[in-house]
């Protein structure tokens, strides 16, 4: 395959992951805005902006309206939501020939509703619907792509792009509350946080899998046991990298063994740990430098997915292809 044509796919599966997960986060965060707890929603988009690694807007545009607009409807912001479907709308356009016509058809379809959208309109009469038809729509042409790709070695990169921006988010996100992970919180503050946990859960649709897990009073220690180790929750790093390794090892086999070996190493490393990853252990001794840790790794991934794949010279394109 040509670097181009994977560049695009892996892109693509990409921007569409991340419009997906800011769009959830939004709209949960909108919804939590009816607890009336005075430094709650402060707090709550300090949160949403650090898991998003987003600039906070100029002073007098930092509320809950900024701060949408900034992440949802900016289009001078290449992360925002109507960034990110351009740009996957514009990856897909370049490559029609290797995605079938139902995915560039929900694709195209939901980058016109998107575009017809206006923020005051949207703000006005409530953002839910546009948040939801975003959801809707990622998720569309997710299972579009499954029931209408064949499994051959574009499907392994859009599989790629999903879960390797999939990991980053949620680490990110678990980052971003490190404090309320932190061991010694009080008793008291975790059940006044009550609210947090259910966000926290809800921006990766996880709230009723882990309900079915651990029951309806949120822990902070089984939200991270969930969110970090469940390997069969689809929003779960465990899971993303998973998946994400998976996909690296069938592009390995499609690509001959092409100078991949670090890049297998460094996923199964990664997979690994969260294989026998023992959460007291974990917590006792810090949450966030194994986040970070992982973090780190993720990019080292993409580095070297970029450096393999997706930019080296022509001469080997037209030699593997």
């Amino acid at each position: 395959m040509l670097s181009r044509v994977a560049d695009s796919l892996y892109w693509m599966s990409r921007y569409l992951e991340r419009a997906e997960h800011t769009s959830r986060i939004i709209n949960v965060n909108l919804n939590l805005m009816l607890d009336q707890s005075p430094a709650a929603p402060s707090e709550r988009w300090s949160r949403v902006l650090q898991a998003l690694r987003a600039d906070a807007p100029e002073a007098g545009e930092d509320d809950a309206r900024g701060i949408t607009h900034t992440l949802a409807f900016n289009a001078g912001n290449p992360s925002s939501v109507v960034s990110c479907i351009a740009a996957a709308r514009e990856n897909a356009r370049q490559i029609r020939e290797m995605i079938s016509s139902e995915m560039w058809e929900t694709i195209n379809g939901l980058y016109l509703q998107v575009k017809r959208s206006r923020f005051d309109e949207v703000w006005e009469t409530g953002a839910y619907p546009f948040f939801s038809q975003v959801i809707q729509g990622s998720t569309m042409f997710q299972g579009v792509t499954d029931s209408t790709m064949s499994r051959g070695e574009g499907w392994q990169f859009i599989q790629a792009g999903r879960y390797l921006e999939r990991g980053i988010l949620i680490v990110d996100q678990l980052d971003a509350y490190y404090e309320e992970f932190t061991p010694g919180t009080p008793a008291e503050s975790l059940h006044e946080n009550y609210l947090e946990w259910v966000g926290l859960l809800k921006s990766f649709t996880a709230f009723e899998a882990y309900c079915k897990t651990h029951g309806a009073d949120p822990r902070h220690d089984h939200v991270i046991e969930f969110l970090l180790l469940d390997d069969h929750f689809p929003h779960s790093a465990h899971f993303s990298v998973k998946r994400l390794h998976g996909a690296l090892e069938a592009i390995n086999g499609f690509a001959g063994g092409r100078n991949s070996s670090e890049l297998l190493r460094i996923s199964g490393r990664v997979r690994s740990t969260l294989d026998y990853l023992d959460l007291p252990e974990l917590l006792r001794g810090g949450l966030r430098p194994y986040l970070g840790q992982i973090s780190r790794q993720h990019a080292q991934i993409h580095d070297i997915i970029h450096r393999v794949y997706l930019a080296y010279p022509v001469e080997s394109a037209i030699t593997w292809a």
